[in-house]
């Protein structure tokens, strides 16, 4: 049997690197790989702190790393190599990897984000490695700087039945209030400002289900002290995410920059319609044929849920269920795995 080992800052959380990272996991265990996930934080099967996200540099990582890997056929890098967020485990990581088959997985770039811009030697790279992005404005612009990659879409299961009537009784949402949901974490380019706005214009309550980061705590408080809306935080426990999109009559996504999005195929998936911010990759994905609302004017929606259409969710489920299935991220592995060479038997 073939060995994958994937490899991140942080795996098994909501955030969209580690939802993506766990649905390539379960795409190798469908074409007969072996899957072990190391990660610096959150849930693997080998944790080492050196890895996380802006760790405070400490002893040499490169033999523990080595140590994680050891055994393995391919290693997927997942946003290690593609964001100077820990400079230090990306130079052990590349290292141990040169000349050997691996992954670079790149969520995004450093140029896409205002607090890195271009810098020299990102991402890495060695004839011995393939590059796949999430999209394929990034696999333009690694083409710019003499990088060739090749553009994997996400694939998403299939969702579990969501408990509506106990979600929204835990929140303690009335039967006939909207609920919106942004199910997102609270950070700058989540855009939590243009959410709550979209709440207020429809008359809803506000559900945002991820935690904040980056320092964006202060900000978030200063924020939800101001709304009119009702708003409810987090998850509560023993609910899930299936549960939150049952709960919900609409989802908001008003993000300024993502690599991908994974609401925007959970939202078709669950038939939730969707409020949508103009990021440029969101645009990109609306070209298979998607029909959202926009993000920062809450009439259409208001219009569309005061006289709901079911063959537009109908419409968005077919393509999301086509194009973004795990099914159909199997295969495009199975393509790229076929065309470096790799899993082959002997």
């Amino acid at each position: 049997m073939n060995r994958v080992a994937i490899v991140s800052f942080r795996l098994g959380g909501p955030d969209g690197v580690s939802v993506v990272a766990d649905h390539w996991g379960e795409a190798f265990r469908r074409l007969g790989w072996s899957v072990r996930t190391v990660a610096g934080a959150g849930q693997a099967d080998r944790l080492l702190p050196g890895l996380a996200m802006d760790a405070t540099p400490g002893p040499d990582l490169a033999g523990p790393l080595a140590g994680a890997l050891a055994g393995t056929d391919l290693v997927v890098v997942e946003n290690i190599c593609s964001l100077p967020r820990n400079p230090a485990a990306t130079a052990a990581l590349a290292g141990l990897l040169a000349g050997r088959p691996a992954i670079l997985h790149h969520h995004d770039l450093p140029w896409q984000r205002a607090e890195f811009g271009d810098l020299p030697g990102w991402p890495p790279d060695d004839p011995a490695w393939a590059h796949v992005t999430i999209n394929r404005l990034s696999r333009r612009e690694l083409a710019d700087r003499g990088i060739a990659a090749t553009t994997v879409y996400g694939g998403f299961p299939p969702p579990a039945p969501g408990r509506r009537g106990l979600a929204r009784a835990r929140l303690g949402v009335a039967p006939d209030q909207r609920l919106l949901l942004q199910p997102t974490r609270a950070i700058a380019r989540k855009n939590v400002p243009s959410g709550l706005a979209m709440a207020e214009g429809l008359g809803a309550d506000y559900w945002l289900t991820g935690p904040e980061e980056d320092g964006y705590g202060p900000e978030l408080d200063r924020l939800l002290a101001a709304t009119t809306c009702r708003v409810h935080r987090r998850v509560p426990a023993g609910l899930t995410m299936d549960d939150a999109y049952a709960a919900c009559d609409a989802v908001v996504f008003p993000s300024t920059w993502e690599g991908f999005g994974a609401p925007l195929i959970e939202a078709s998936l669950h038939r939730r319609p969707l409020a949508v911010g103009d990021y440029p990759v969101a645009a990109e994905l609306a070209a298979f044929g998607f029909r959202w609302f926009p993000a920062d004017d809450p009439t259409p929606l208001k219009a569309f849920l005061d006289h709901p259409d079911p063959s537009l969710l109908a419409a968005n489920h077919d393509i999301a269920r086509r194009r973004f299935s795990l099914d159909a991220l199997t295969g495009q592995l199975a393509a790229l795995l076929a065309d470096a060479g790799w899993g082959r038997p002997g």
